[in-house]
């Protein structure tokens, strides 16, 4: 390990003389045009400004993107990027290390960042009056982290990024495909050869002064573009920039990146044997191009034509034909190269090999049927709906302008991307598929599962070759730390206007004649419409016939099927054309058809939902497809540490046989037992307007929508009871933890927690739990996510949550956990729980109750999405116009003594359950130790 001592940097400071930002560009909205207007500035320290004004709620948006991401490491120091977007969260010289999430939290806000390959980025959502203070925050780390940077942070960040990677890489089924099929593909040195989360090996290696040389090479205003959008005064939000960015210096000159693409001169064979996987996997892919290159738009639709879609050659092929459970294809573009990915799991039965030969299959059908104009509507329609709904929030306003500027230098590619999609042809399809595709050689990855008899699809015959690899010049040579001097004493935290004026969006109600219960609210933000149909019952109605649970879920993928009318890809084929969605799905207690439809083509799309809601067809084929694929996902989920444990979880507070543990999805002996009939009578018997509410959100008025509604109007009214849950709680053995073996496992799941009996309640016990339970793992800055991965380093993050319904709820706490620290967690978790219901509430922490929640409406009503959230619960639960301000009222009163009251009521660990998904042979002589009687569970929460 290095010493700190022999960081050689010197520090100097830097008086810049500022002058007023430069105007470089300006966007206005011309007609119907799809367009995000912006102006576009430069400061004189090369820092790029983009700012969008969008005044239809009080929130705004900041982002900063640094050009800057796992593209830039060197051999042997893989997950700098990421790793470092951690430490930008660990304080500066003026911000105390935790104070970033606790001043954007305090302010009712959201924060997060991400690292891709080719970019980091930091952004922060929040009422307009905290604008200020985030320019503070992100300028303060910007020029200010160098001093704040420590060993100590170091090593807690470290830990948990390496927890990070076990949860979402090294601990999952097919997690390691992508970073085996990288390492083949690109040659040895190739920045896109590793993941973004980087090597284990590399991380454990290096040291915080790596680290220091890394944030000096990169993290500079010149490298940057930051991205304001919401409720602005752009007069006022540019002086706050120049303040509090303006006297930043400048970092080494950055230069585009440009590497020749990958060139395979024949097939490379490759494979792995997984830990977590049931089913093997065939991998397969191409070199493709960058982000915004000519190809990109035809690459998509070709992926959309072979493998996207019930309309998909692969679907059809594989899917319905049920060699298969999952077959896809897609095109990833990033900035210095792209990928063209096949995916495939067979059903056991089927080899790799007879997998791969069925692609080559899939391609020559493609070569003889070609590109049909369904085809090409499909794709157009589709992608355009796509685009247009990624703007709907501020954030993917400002997330689509930040990109632009980084990667083109041009905020301005919605016209060209829209155009480029609109001027597809059939020729530019087969041209891109000849050129990319046939008879190209590929990486042909075979992911084979542990102990199985799969085997590959050929035998390995290639390695990575390093003999021939010369580093480049990253420019790490002569790094100077200059300091900025600001002309003000940035130590003071800027102060927060009022609080603006949130105003919970006006709505509309209705009942038909039939019973169908209406809600709906107008905005024409996007040319946009959202419709949910909720039919009573769900999962609930699996209570009446235990034998044949799961027939809820079975009758809504059904539902997504064929129709009277229209195949199953006929219909999704007509959807796609209009850029519109239909999704039938199952909850707990309802059947939710999910619509979504441009304004233009509402009319065609609510047609499709009368098809679909009316004249379903039930068939015997589809039906023995669903099954199998459900089937299958029952072996799959048991794969899955996190499924795991959430799922044995509900099984020791309920018990393994009731019916709220599987009614919904069923098990493998419930669903075979369902036939087509029952799929029917269900259907039939069940499905009423009576049992039936409408929420309605977009850019459609009352009057509109209740007109292109009305073949609802004819809709039969029947007699039905929709039976309660089964509120039956396990009896338990208690002082208990009970463990369920997932050898080899990376991290251990723990759950903790019990069935509270409380029912939702919207300004009662339910809303005032979910107020008290904020400071133990309601947030970031919660005791349980600040102990076990801030302060122990332990996890990636922790939380706990009450959740409830019209029938009782529950409380729970968890976290995925380094292996090591298994039985640590535990106790921890016992720990906290037992200090916060024993010493109560601290004053910080109840001031911090009120700030957090009482400002966070702001953000809460901004997209169709968030809207049609809201409105759903009010038509749920019955709720009143003026629950949010009888909420707002329960939290300004809100005692330290009502929290300390709730805490030791509903927080009692000695209530609880313990359990604990992981390695046994590795967890548990520590888990012995602590005291509890261990009792092993297999994966359906049954004793051994």
């Amino acid at each position: 390990m290095k010493q700190t001592a022999l960081l050689l940097f010197s520090l100097t400071s830097i008086v810049y003389a500022q002058a007023q930002p430069k105007l470089v560009q300006t966007v206005s909205k011309k007609g119907d045009e799809v367009v995000i207007p912006f102006q576009k500035y430069t400061l004189d320290n090369g820092l790029t400004v983009i700012l969008t004004e969008d005044h239809s709620d009080p929130i705004v948006h900041v982002d900063v993107t640094y050009h800057v991401g796992s593209a830039r490491e060197e051999i042997g120091k893989s997950g700098f990027a990421h790793f470092f977007e951690h430490m930008m969260f660990e304080g500066s010289d003026h911000v105390k290390s935790g104070d970033h999430f606790k001043i954007i939290s305090a302010a009712g806000g959201q924060l997060n960042g991400s690292t891709n390959q080719d970019r980091t980025n930091y952004f922060e959502t929040v009422p307009s009056n905290q604008l200020e203070k985030m320019l503070w925050l992100e300028s303060d780390r910007m020029g200010f982290l160098m001093d704040a940077v420590t060993q100590p942070k170091f090593e807690i960040q470290r830990s948990t990024v390496k927890n990070e990677r076990g949860q979402n890489y090294d601990n999952r089924p097919y997690g390691l495909a992508s970073e085996a099929a990288s390492k083949a593909l690109y040659p040895y040195g190739h920045p896109y050869s590793w993941l973004t989360i980087g090597y284990i090996e590399d991380l454990n290696k290096v040291d915080v002064n790596d680290l220091k040389r890394f944030f000096l090479r990169w993290y500079g205003p010149n490298n940057a573009t930051l991205t304001i959008g919401g409720d602005i005064d752009v007069k006022q939000t540019l002086a706050w920039v120049q303040k509090y960015f303006g006297a930043i210096p400048r970092c080494p000159d950055v230069q585009k990146m440009d590497l020749p693409a990958p060139v395979l001169d024949a097939d490379r064979y490759i494979s792995y044997v997984d830990n977590y996987a049931r089913l093997p996997l065939l991998y397969i892919e191409y070199p493709g191009v960058k982000m915004y290159d000519k190809d990109q738009a035809a690459l998509d639709a070709l992926s959309l034509i072979i493998g996207q879609g019930k309309n998909s050659l692969l679907y059809k092929d594989f899917i319905k034909t049920r060699k298969a459970a999952q077959a896809s294809m897609s095109s990833d573009n990033s900035e210095l190269a792209g990928t063209i990915g096949i995916q495939v799991i067979p059903y056991p039965g089927a080899s790799l090999a007879d997998m791969k030969h069925k692609v080559d299959s899939v391609f020559a059908e493609f070569e003889q049927r070609g590109v049909t104009d369904d085809d090409l509507a499909r794709f157009k329609g589709s992608a355009e709906a796509d685009y247009i709904n990624s703007l709907a929030s501020i954030n993917g306003k400002v997330r689509e302008l930040a990109a632009a500027q980084t990667f083109t230098g041009n905020p301005d590619q919605i016209g060209r991307e829209l155009s480029d999609i609109r001027r597809v042809t059939k020729e530019d399809v087969l041209r891109v598929y000849n050129q990319y595709i046939k008879g190209k050689p590929a990486v042909i990855l075979s992911v084979l599962p542990k102990g199985g008899a799969a085997q590959p699809v050929a035998a390995d015959n290639y390695t990575v070759d390093n003999t021939h690899y010369q580093a480049p010049d990253y420019g790490y040579a002569g790094l100077v730390y200059h300091k900025a001097k600001d002309n003000f004493d940035r130590s003071v935290e800027p102060s927060t206007g009022p609080n603006p004026v949130v105003k919970v969006p006006a709505y509309w109600t209705g009942t038909t004649d039939n019973g169908i219960h209406l809600i709906g609210t107008y905005t024409d933000e996007i040319p946009t419409v959202t419709v949910n149909l909720s039919i009573k019952g769900g999962g609930l109605l699996a209570a009446l016939d235990t034998a044949k649970a799961g027939l809820p879920n079975i009758t809504a993928q059904m539902l997504n099927d064929e129709t009277e009318h229209f195949t199953a890809e006929q219909f999704n084929a007509e959807l796609e054309k209009l850029g519109s969605t239909i999704q039938v799905s199952a909850t707990a207690d309802a059947t939710v058809f999910s619509v979504s439809s441009l304004t233009k083509n509402l009319d065609a799309t609510l047609d499709l939902l009368k098809e679909r809601l009316f004249h379903p067809r039930f068939s015997a084929e589809s039906l023995e497809r669903i099954r199998k694929m459900t089937l299958q996902g029952f072996q799959i989920a048991k794969t899955q540490p996190a499924g795991v444990a959430t799922s044995v979880f509900g099984k020791v507070l309920y018990g393994p046989d009731n019916i709220r543990t599987y009614g919904l999805a069923g098990n493998e002996r419930t669903v075979p037992r369902i036939g087509v009939e029952d799929v029917q009578a269900f259907y039939d018997r069940y499905f009423a307007p009576n049992l039936t509410s409408v929420t309605v959100v977009g850019d459609v008025s009352e009057k509109e929508i209740r007109r292109k509604l009305s073949f609802l109007d004819t809709w039969t009214q029947k007699d039905i009871n929709v039976p309660g849950a089964d509120t039956t709680v396990a009896e338990r053995t208690p002082n208990t933890i009970y463990l369920v073996d997932v050898p080899h496992a990376a991290q251990s799941e723990i759950r903790v927690g019990y069935v509270t009996g409380v029912n939702y309640d919207a300004t009662g016990t339910y809303y005032r739990l979910l107020l008290a339970n904020y400071p133990l793992g309601g947030g970031f800055d919660s005791r349980l996510n600040l102990d076990l991965r801030e302060e122990k380093g332990w996890t990636y993050g922790a939380s706990s949550q009450f959740a409830s319904g019209k029938y009782g709820g529950t409380f729970s706490a968890g976290a995925g956990v380094r292996a090591a620290s298994t039985d640590s967690a535990v106790a921890e978790f016992v720990k906290d729980i037992s200090g916060y219901t024993d010493g109560g509430v601290t004053p910080t922490e109840l001031a911090f109750i009120k700030s957090s929640i009482g400002q966070s409406d702001a953000l809460k009503y901004e997209t169709n999405a968030q809207k049609a959230s809201f409105l759903s619960r009010i038509q749920l639960y019955g709720l009143p116009h003026g629950f949010v301000d009888e909420q707002n009222r329960i939290l300004k009163a809100l005692t330290a003594d009502d929290v300390n009251d709730l805490a030791k009521q509903y927080l009692d660990v000695h209530r609880m359950a313990i359990v604990v998904v992981g390695d046994k042979e590795r967890i548990l002589p520590g888990l012995s130790n602590l005291g509890y009687s261990i009792v092993e569970l297999d994966a359906d929460g049954r004793r051994k």
